[in-house]
C-alpha cells in the first residue's frame, strides 16, 4: 500500500496537540477542518496553525503558505466533520470530556468514517462506551511537539475493525512519521514507560538524590536519551504528567502514584515550559536557555 492520508481530515480541539496534528496533515496534502469550543478558541487555533505553517515554509518545506491556509477550516460547528473520512479527537486527557467529544463527533460522521483518539493513557475500551460504532474507533497517539516528533502510537482496541490498523500505518507513514502498533491497555507502551521513568526521576529530586540537571544528564549520556526525563516532563507539562499518572494509578496500582513533589509543583503553577517554570526556568527563550530552578 502506498502511504497516503485521507483527502479530508478533521481535528476536534485546536490546542497545542490538535494544532500540531492539523499542521501535519495539511503538509501531507489533506484538507483539514478544526473544530473548537468557541470563537475565541477557534481564532487562537487558526493563528497557532498558520504560525506553524509559516515556520515550516521558513525551514524549507516545499509548499505554498497561502495554499496551505486555504485548505484549513476552523469552526465551532462539529457538523462540519460530516464529509470527513477521518476525525481525530484531541481534547484534554479527561475521560468524561473525551466520552462527550467522541459521541458528539460520531453523531455527524458517515458510517464508514474513522474516529480516532489522541489519548495518551485512557484505554479505548473505556472511550468506546456509548459509541454506536466502536469498531470504527482507533487510537492515534501523537507526541508533543507534533511537528518535531517522529513517532505515532497506533492503539488497537478489542473491537477495532481489522482493516483499520494497516490504514492507520499508511496515514502515519504519509506524514513522514514512524508508527508503532500496540494493543489497547492503560498507558499503552510509550506513556507507561515514559511516566514510569519520569515519576522515579521526580522521586529522586524529592529525596535529594541528585539535581534535576544531573538526573537528566545520567539518562542523556548514560542511556542515550535525547532529552532527560525531567526536561521532557517540563516540555510535556507537569499537569499532563500528573493526569496520566493518576489515570495509571487507578488502572495499574500504586507503582504509578504521583510523588508529592509533582502534586505540589502543579498546585503552585510550576507546570513546565508553557508556564515558564518547572524543573527548569524557561523564561529566557527556548530550550537552549532553560536553566535548572531551585525550590
Amino acid at each position: 500500500m502506498t502511504p497516503h492520508t485521507p483527502a479530508r481530515v478533521g481535528v476536534l480541539g485546536g490546542g497545542r496537540m490538535g494544532g500540531g496534528i492539523a499542521h501535519a496533515f495539511l503538509l501531507a496534502g489533506s484538507d483539514v477542518t478544526v473544530v473548537e469550543r468557541d470563537l475565541d478558541a477557534a481564532d487562537a487555533a487558526r493563528a497557532r496553525i498558520e504560525e506553524s505553517i509559516d515556520r515550516s515554509i521558513a525551514r524549507g518545506f516545499d509548499g505554498n503558505a497561502a495554499e496551505l491556509r486555504d485548505r484549513l477550516t476552523v469552526t465551532t460547528d462539529a457538523a462540519a466533520f460530516a464529509a470527513h473520512g477521518l476525525v481525530i479527537e484531541a481534547v484534554p486527557e479527561d475521560l468524561d470530556l473525551k466520552l462527550e467529544a467522541l459521541a458528539r463527533v460520531e453523531a455527524v460522521l458517515a458510517a464508514d468514517a474513522v474516529l480516532a483518539s489522541n489519548t495518551s493513557s485512557i484505554p479505548l475500551a473505556r472511550l468506546s462506551d456509548g459509541l454506536e460504532r466502536p469498531e470504527r474507533l482507533i487510537g492515534l497517539h501523537f507526541f508533543n511537539p507534533v511537528p518535531a516528533s517522529s513517532l505515532v502510537e497506533i492503539v488497537v482496541g478489542a473491537q477495532t475493525a481489522p482493516e483499520l490498523p494497516e490504514a492507520a500505518r499508511s496515514w502515519i507513514e504519509a506524514l513522514g512519521k514512524t508508527p508503532i502498533t500496540v494493543t489497547d491497555s492503560p498507558g499503552f507502551a510509550s506513556s507507561r514507560l515514559g511516566v514510569a521513568i519520569a515519576l522515579e526521576a521526580i522521586r529522586m529530586v524529592e529525596e535529594g538524590v541528585a539535581s534535576p540537571a544531573d538526573i537528566d544528564l545520567a539518562m542523556e549520556l548514560g542511556y542515550r536519551h535525547p532529552t532527560g526525563p525531567l526536561r521532557t516532563t517540563d516540555i510535556v507539562g507537569l499537569d499532563v504528567r500528573l493526569g496520566i499518572a493518576e489515570q495509571l494509578e487507578r488502572e495499574l496500582g500504586p507503582r504509578f502514584a504521583p510523588p508529592r513533589l509533582l502534586r505540589d509543583m502543579v498546585a503552585e503553577g510550576r507546570i513546565g515550559r508553557k508556564a515558564g517554570r518547572g524543573f527548569y526556568d524557561w523564561t529566557e527563550g527556548g530550550d537552549a536557555a532553560a536553566k535548572e530552578t531551585t525550590r
